[in-house]
C-alpha cells in the first residue's frame, strides 16, 4: 500500500507537473479530513512549494500520508540520498529541516481535525503525532495554547459567527 502512496504521486507528476500532483495532494488531505458531510476547506499547508521535482516528490508523499512513517532515513531512501543530503535540501529550498516539515504538515491537519469535533487524543493519532504530548507541545509552542483550548476557543467563535449568518 505504501510503495503506491508513494508512486503515485511520482507517476501523475511525471505525467501532468508538480501543479497538478500538489493539487491532487492537497485534496486527498482535504477529503480525509472530513466527516459527516462537512464541507471544509482544506489546512493550510505549510510554504511555497518546493522548486525541486525530489523535493516535490518528498513534500506531497508526506502530505498525502501524515501520519506515515516520515523519519530521515526513510524520506532519504525515497529519494536514494544521503539523510544529511536530504537536510540539505530541506535547508536550502525550504529554510526548515524534514522532521520540522512533517511536523507542521501533522500540526496543520490536527486543527483541522479538532474543527471538526475530533477530540485531542484521536487527532494526536489521527494526524500522525506519536501520541498527545507531542501534539500538545507544538500547539503551545506554536498558538500558546493547548489542542483542547484550541478547540474550544475557534468551536466558539465558529458557533458565533454561524449565529450572525
Amino acid at each position: 500500500m505504501t510503495a503506491g502512496i508513494d508512486l503515485a504521486p511520482a507517476l501523475v507528476e511525471e505525467d501532468h507537473g508538480p501543479d497538478l500532483t500538489r493539487d491532487i495532494a492537497r485534496a486527498l488531505v482535504d477529503n480525509l479530513q472530513r466527516s459527516g458531510g462537512r464541507s471544509q476547506s482544506p489546512p493550510p499547508l505549510q510554504g511555497p512549494p518546493p522548486r525541486s521535482p525530489a523535493l516535490r516528490r518528498i513534500t506531497d508523499v508526506i502530505t498525502a500520508n501524515p501520519g506515515g512513517n516520515h523519519s530521515l532515513g526513510e524520506l532519504a531512501k525515497h529519494l536514494n540520498v544521503s539523510p544529511s543530503h536530504l537536510t540539505r535540501l530541506f535547508r536550502e529550498e525550504l529554510s526548515t529541516t524534514p522532521a520540522r516539515h512533517v511536523e507542521m504538515i501533522r500540526f496543520d491537519m490536527a486543527k483541522a481535525l479538532l474543527d471538526q469535533g475530533h477530540t485531542a487524543k484521536q487527532t494526536a493519532s489521527l494526524a500522525g503525532f506519536p501520541n498527545y504530548e507531542s501534539m500538545r507541545r507544538v500547539f503551545v509552542r506554536e498558538l500558546s495554547l493547548s489542542p483542547a483550548a484550541y478547540q474550544y476557543r475557534f468551536s466558539t467563535a465558529r458557533r458565533a459567527d454561524e449565529g450572525q449568518r
